[in-house]
Order: structure tokens, then sequence, then C-alpha cells
């Protein structure tokens, strides 16, 4: 009954994650016996450390996915590739389609057919995450006041949250206007058995799904409040405190278009943080490589014994870094968008996180701008993110990732204060002034200056996506300066290309999905002119 038990509790997790023929996916019925009833929703608090830290063990793996796609992908690296995959859909992480760089289905929207190799990354990658996060929530009493299982209670559900609200935007388009749209399925701790019983879960609808991510971080906030006034912290910075829950409701809420809540949620999280915005000095070289800096609130600890920092190459930094030995000195690196990079004004410190048309940053010493001429990178290429303890053409590629900074909290209270009557654009102006450019100032759109800003300051960390499904934005990448003729799309919103596809191996195992309640299939768009 292993399998069973497994799936049971897993549904709906792409089976072949965990090898398909190994797995009975007809209906359990009468086969589950009362003790295995028992068993799916019994309260063992004992398991839950251990359940916490492979939550957070799934952020970061080396090919994750081998079994169920027959090989080895080094794009596949857990959360990390969610975060190359949305970027590389977008327009502002512009790179060259060559055969070193694993990011061509992405950068052409052939990833949107359903067999892609990257949408059953994604589907497999944030369902493990929410699995473990159900084994979390199922072992412990909601009802529990002692702060240590709260503590690990508030890492379950604010982790299913995130995953399920990752989900949300992928599948679907923006909440509002599309609560009734088919999303994505909910397995939970409770339904787990239900949903057993059934063969599998259906798609629920936008509503659902986030009424699910609100339910969770409106009870994790609770949780971790209570933890956190009990003496219960976390240890490092990738674990999920109070202000993170905050942080993460403040973008679901900003997500939700609720923006009197959002912009309370930012300020609670700053309050509730110990985080504060890295300084002009500090940003005015490479950066943002070590989960330690002031500035991180969350993020994905990489330690220098993991498989994927052993491996080489088979690692985020490989594939997005510029100083560091990996994919990136062969696929031409990473650059930013032409035009986005010629809207940053000369005095912003921004300006020098990527090398201009002459290849030069004033923000590097001359031996680093000359190593990115020694490596013959483009125009525009990326110099934010620092190697390994700031050591030119390393090959310990141990860089932690970023997962939530407190300058997205600035930046989401100015837009949700201005689109909430309160004014937004002071607290824009003066993050910006302190922290960024002393000579900035503007007079306009907050919203539309606040994407542009977002745009800039979280370039390359997988969060642009989101802002343009949440926005109803389109992908234009004329004038961006894109090197493939092939890669120059002006895509529409809400156009059907940029909803991601159920994977067919989960249509296939799950008998309550069928074809039909899938998105719809899209052609690739047409390259336009620049």
């Amino acid at each position: 009954m292993k399998n069973k038990y497994i799936y049971a509790l897993l549904v709906p997790v792409l089976l072949t994650f965990f090898g398909c023929e190994d797995l009975d996916t007809a209906p359990l019925g009468d086969e589950i016996t009362t003790e295995q009833k028992a068993e799916v929703v019994e309260n063992d608090p004992s398991k839950a450390a251990a359940g916490v830290n492979g939550i957070f063990a799934q952020f970061s793996q080396y090919a994750p996915n081998e079994d169920a796609l027959g090989r080895v992908n080094h794009f596949d690296i857990g959360y990390g590739s969610v975060m190359m995959f949305s970027d590389a859909n977008g327009c502002d992480v512009v790179q060259e389609d060559n055969g070193y760089n694993w990011m061509s289905g992405s950068l052409e929207y052939s990833d949107r057919d359903y067999t892609s190799r990257e949408t059953q990354i994604i589907w497999n990658d944030m369902y493990a995450i929410i699995s473990n996060s159900n084994n979390v929530v199922g072992s412990i009493d909601p009802a529990t006041e002692e702060p240590v299982t709260q503590f690990y209670l508030g890492q379950g559900m604010a982790a299913r949250a995130f995953s399920y609200w990752v989900l949300a935007q992928l599948y679907q388009f923006n909440y509002v206007g599309h609560e009734s749209a088919l999303c994505v399925p909910i397995i939970t701790a409770e339904n787990a058995l239900e949903t057993a019983l059934a063969g599998g879960a259906p798609r629920a609808t936008v509503e659902e799904v986030y009424s699910l991510i609100l339910s969770d971080l409106n009870a994790s906030i609770t949780l971790l409040k209570s933890a956190e006034e009990g003496g219960s912290i976390r240890s490092d910075k990738r674990y999920i405190s109070l202000a993170v829950a905050y942080g993460l409701r403040a973008r679901v809420n900003l997500t939700m278009h609720k923006y009197a809540e959002a912009a309370a949620d930012a300020t609670s999280a700053i309050a509730a943080s110990d985080a504060t915005p890295a300084s002009i000095d500090e940003v005015s070289d490479p950066y943002f490589s070590n989960i330690e800096d002031s500035n991180w609130m969350w993020g994905i600890f990489v330690a220098e014994t993991d498989d994927v920092v052993t491996s080489g190459i088979v690692n985020w930094i490989s594939h997005m870094g510029s100083f560091n030995y990996g994919y990136c000195w062969y696929s031409g690196g990473r650059q930013i968008n032409k035009a986005l990079y010629n809207s940053i004004s000369s005095t912003d410190i921004r300006k020098g996180w990527w090398i201009d048309e002459n290849l030069n940053s004033a923000n590097l010493t001359d031996a680093e701008n000359a190593f990115m001429v020694d490596y013959d990178y483009r125009p525009y290429t990326q110099v934010k993110f620092a190697p390994y303890k700031g050591e030119i053409e390393t090959s310990t590629n141990a860089n932690d990732i970023p997962l939530m900074r407190i300058e997205e909290m600035y930046l989401i209270k100015a837009e949700a204060e201005a689109m909430s009557g309160a004014d937004g654009l002071s607290t824009l102006v003066n993050f910006v002034n302190t922290y960024r450019d002393p000579s900035y100032s503007f007079s306009g759109d907050v919203q539309e200056e606040v994407f542009r800003q977002r745009r800039i300051e979280l370039w390359g960390e997988g969060m642009n996506w989101f802002d343009i499904m949440r926005l109803n934005k389109g992908i234009d990448r004329r004038g961006g300066g894109y090197p493939n003729a092939t890669m120059i799309f002006n895509i529409p919103a809400g156009s059907d290309i940029l909803l991601w596809r159920v994977p067919e191996a989960e249509i296939q195992a799950n008998p309550v999905i069928s074809n039909g309640d899938n998105n719809p299939a899209a052609a690739a768009p047409s390259p336009v002119s620049e």
C-alpha cells in the first residue's frame, strides 16, 4: 500500500515525478482501511521539523525531475527554474538563443506545449512544495498554542500559499475579471483522502485558489506572530518570518488589486522586518549574492556542498551570472532590455548594474570592466549579481538566490497607496532618492512608474512575469535589443499563448481533468520587425 498512500497524499502532483510505472492511478475506494485513513490525518508534531526542512529543500535541487523527464536537464534546479523560465518569457531579461542557452523554449514560447519539459518542471516542482507543506500542515493540530509548533505550522501554510500564488499566475490570467475561470487543482492535507478516493482533483476556479491562498496567509500571520511572541523565530532566512508572511500577503493583495490591503501589508512587513534597503554605496558594486545581506527578507540558501554547486554548471548563477564559470561564459550571458536601460537616469546607481554600449560600467573596477571585454559580453550585459564571495572567474557557484527583498515592500507600498488614494508618490520618490538616485523626481502615473522601477530593481529575480499578468500587459520586445530576429515579438495582452497548459502527464494521470479542461492550445507567436 506504500505507493497508494503516497498517491493519496500527493495527488495531483504529476505521478511521473515519483515514477508513473510504480503507481496505481485508479481510485482507491474501499481498499483504504480505517487505519490508513487515520494515518492520513493524524497529528504528529514530531514530524514537523523534518517536514519544514523538506519544504525548503525543494527550492534548490539538482535535477529533481530526472526520472519524470528521462534525463538530467541543466535548467532543472528547483524554484530557480521557474524564475528563469518566466523571465525568459518576458521582455526584460534579453538572451541569445544559441546552443549554450537552455532558455530557448521559453524565449520562443515552445514551452507552452503541454508536453514540454518546462511545464512539467514547473508543475512538478510547485506541487512538490505543496505536498511537503501539506505534510507539515497535516501533522499539527491547528489549535496548537505551543510556539515551536505554531512556527512550523506557519511555515507550511505560508509556503503552500506562495506555491499556489505562483501557479495561479502561470496557469490563468489575473484575478480581477477571471474569478470564475479555471485555475489549478487544489490539494490540501484536509482533502487528500477525498482526492485519492476520487482519483484526482479538478481544476479549481481562480477565486477558489485565491481564497485558499488568503486563508493560509491569514492563518500563517496569526501563527507566526504568536510564535515570535513566544520566542520561536527562524534560524536563518531560508525560512518564513512574520515579516515575510506579511510580504507574501502584500503581493497577493496587490495581485488581486486590493490596494489598501496591499499597502497595509507592505507597511506591516517593513515594520516587522529587521531588513533595511541596500544603500547606494552597497549596490555600487556587484551585489545580490548572499542571503545574509541586510536587504534580504527571504531567500534560497545554497551551500558549497549542495549537488547543484558540485555539479559546476547545473545551478542558477551558472545561467544568470557574468563573472563566474558556467553557461554564462558560453551563452552570451543575460542583458537588460535596451529601451529599459536607456530609461534609467545617469544619476541612478542602478545604471551600472549593466555594462553600457561601450562595454563599460561605472560600478566596476578596471579589472572587472576588462573581464567583461575579454569574455566578449555584449552591451547591456548584467553585472548586478556578484560571483560567489566576490571572486571573479570562480568555479564555486554557491550564490544564494533572492526570493524577497525589503526594497520590493517599499515599491508595493508606493503603488498600493497611490491606487487607494494615499500619497504613494511621496513614498516612491523618497525611496528612490534615498537608496538609488539622489536626483530622482517624478510626477505622473505612479502605477506605471512603479512598474518601471520594479523592472529595474527586481531585474533577473523572477518577479517581472507576475507584474505583467497582474497588470494585464502584453509582451513587446521591439526595441529591446534581442540578438535573434526570431525572438522579437509583440504579443497582445490576454493572448492564449501567455498561459501555460496543464501537462499532458497530469491529464493522463488525473481522471477528473480532461483535455477539454486545459487552457487553449495556441500557436507560437510570429516575429515582428524591430
